[in-house]
């Protein structure tokens, strides 16, 4: 049976965050994870992020704003 257990290495020991389960011995396979990068990039658009000949204008982003659906039935006003 397999088991994935979180863990970290520092100093040359891995250090697991729990021990397994029904496991006395075994093999191991140990991967390297990419760090956590903590300053990851905000996902919002921003105005000019894609620019190129063509520059986003106020209007480009008042028509893609979100104005309800029809469909939905549901008073976005408010």
């Amino acid at each position: 049976m397999l088991q994935s257990i979180e863990g970290t290495y520092k100093d040359g020991k891995v250090e697991l965050t729990e021990l397994p389960s029904d496991v006395l011995e075994s093999r191991v396979i140990v991967t390297f994870l990419e760090p956590k990068n903590p300053l990851q990039h905000s996902q919002i658009m921003t105005f000019g992020m894609f620019s190129g000949k063509n520059q986003s204008t106020e209007d480009d982003f008042g028509i893609a704003e979100f104005h309800g659906d029809r469909e939905d039935y549901l008073d976005w006003s408010k």
